[in-house]
Parts: C-alpha cells; structure tokens; sequence
C-alpha cells in the first residue's frame, strides 16, 4: 500500500484496488464495508440461475453483496464509490443497478451539497434565526454552517431528518423543498438538539441543495442498516 497527501492510502483486496482514508475512523458516512465473499465451497452452482460450476463455467463473486454467480449473471463491471473502489468492478445485475443509481448522487448531488446554500438557521427553541452557508465538507463527514457564527453538525450524529415542503410553486408546478428539520446529538452530548432551516433569498437553489440532502440521508440511513 503507498500514503497519497490527501490522508488516504491505496490498498488491494481481493476485489480490487481502494483508495481508502489513512484513518479509518475518518471515512465517509456512506461508505459501505466490503462484503464477505460466500466461501467457494459452500457455493456450487450460481446463486441466481442454479447453473452448477464445472471447469467451463466458473464462478465469480459480487464485489458488493459476496454471492456466487456465474459470468453471466455477474459479467457487469460497475463504478463502486461507496466502497472507493478505483475501477469499476464486477457486480451481479441487482447490485449493478444499485450502484448505477448511486452514480447520480456521486456525479451530481456530492457537487450541489460541496457547493453549499443559503438559509435561515434556527438552532433549538431559540427565538433568533441567523442567514448562512450550509455546505458539506470535503470528506462527507460534517455539515458546516457559516454565518456572523460557525458551528458543525456531524451527519452520523443525525438521527432524523424532515424535508420541508412549500405549496405550489409559480405557474402551478408540483410543490418543491423549502427547508429541513434535523435532529441530531451535539459532540459531547447525549442529549438531542434541532436545527431548521429554513431556504434564505434563492429558492430554487436551496431547493437543489435540500434535494441533495435528501438523498444524502437515505444513503446515510442504508449505511447504518448494513
């Protein structure tokens, strides 16, 4: 394995090569562990068309769930962000499509959440609101809000989250996301502390990025069920 200057380091397993944090306590709230691969001998024909294994037909494990298919149910080879692997990798058809719908928030909604929002900041039962950037960090960990004040929320410390939504927008098109309550737990504290926000002067863009929120937070929720 050879140390990158940004904190992560390249590592090999048997699924490929990752690019990994050097600290593994600071890696991204969606990240998914590897899997482990279902051993060969408990696997003798594919787990999705029963076709048995000789010396034509080998095996071949999914990259993200560990089962055994053969070539044709997992000839796929699919980008795998979630698991920072390099190259795309080979993947049966459900995890393939998975990670294809994955590829958007990769591509698309990691760039609106990087690039931040303005709005108006409510922190509890605080009758005082405060217009700021809310934007992601760079390594997915923290929410940073800046104003006249800055402070963090740490997205594993989020135990729930609402989207807010306004009525109808102008012309008569669907309703869209205005702001978001979130629920988490302050370091150093047990005890549960809300946060609103509320979407400041451009709408249309707070909408993108509470948009991107919410995807974020299922991905979120998913990591935690694995």
């Amino acid at each position: 394995m050879s140390a990158v200057p940004d904190g992560k380091k390249l590592v090999r397993s048997s699924s490929g090569l990752r690019m990994v944090p050097e600290n593994g306590a600071f890696h991204s709230p969606f990240s998914l562990d590897e899997p482990q691969w279902v051993p060969d001998k408990e696997c003798p024909r594919c787990m999705q068309c029963d076709t048995k294994f000789d010396f034509i037909r080998r095996k071949h494990h999914c990259r993200r769930c560990g089962r055994c298919f053969c070539d044709k149910c997992c000839s796929r080879k699919v980008a795998l962000p979630r698991m920072c692997f390099v190259d795309p990798v080979r993947q049966c058809a459900e995890c393939s499509l998975a990670s294809q719908k994955e590829a958007e928030f990769y591509d698309k909604q990691i760039k609106v959440l990087l690039g931040g929002g303005t709005f108006v900041v409510t922190l509890g039962s605080s009758e005082k609101s405060e217009t700021m950037t809310s934007r992601l960090s760079n390594n997915h960990r923290y929410l940073f809000l800046d104003g006249e004040s800055h402070f963090e929320v740490e997205l594993s410390r989020i135990s729930s989250m609402q989207i807010l939504m306004d009525g109808s927008s102008p012309g008569g098109g669907a309703s869209r996301a205005s702001g978001m309550l979130l629920q988490y737990r302050p370091m150093g504290s047990q005890d549960p502390q809300q946060l609103r926000v509320e979407a400041a002067d451009d709408k249309k863009a707070a909408s993108l990025w509470l948009t991107a929120m919410h995807k974020a937070a299922k991905l979120l929720y998913e990591a935690r069920d694995q």
